[in-house]
């Protein structure tokens, strides 16, 4: 895990702003969705994907190295590496 040296206040409806710049770098724009994880002491923020990395189709996805694949690109992808 990398700092960034930022550090916001909680407003009193327990809300945060992330910077502009953090928001560039993991492409999230205005009404994207984030999904929110704990980890121990930890709160994690990711950028919210329900769909295929890859065709953007949201039947048959699977979690593959924390991205979401359908059973379509996998066989593709299978298929190009014979």
């Amino acid at each position: 895990m990398k700092s960034t040296g930022v550090v916001r206040k909680m407003d009193d409806l327990g809300r945060i702003v992330l910077p502009i710049e953090i928001r560039k770098m993991m492409d999230i724009g205005e009404k994207d969705a984030v999904e929110i994880f704990t980890d121990g002491d930890k709160i994690i923020l990711r950028k919210y994907q329900p769909a295929c990395i890859f065709c953007g189709d949201a039947e048959d996805v699977v979690l593959f190295e924390g991205k979401k694949v359908c059973a379509a690109c996998i066989k593709k992808m299978q298929q190009l590496a014979l």
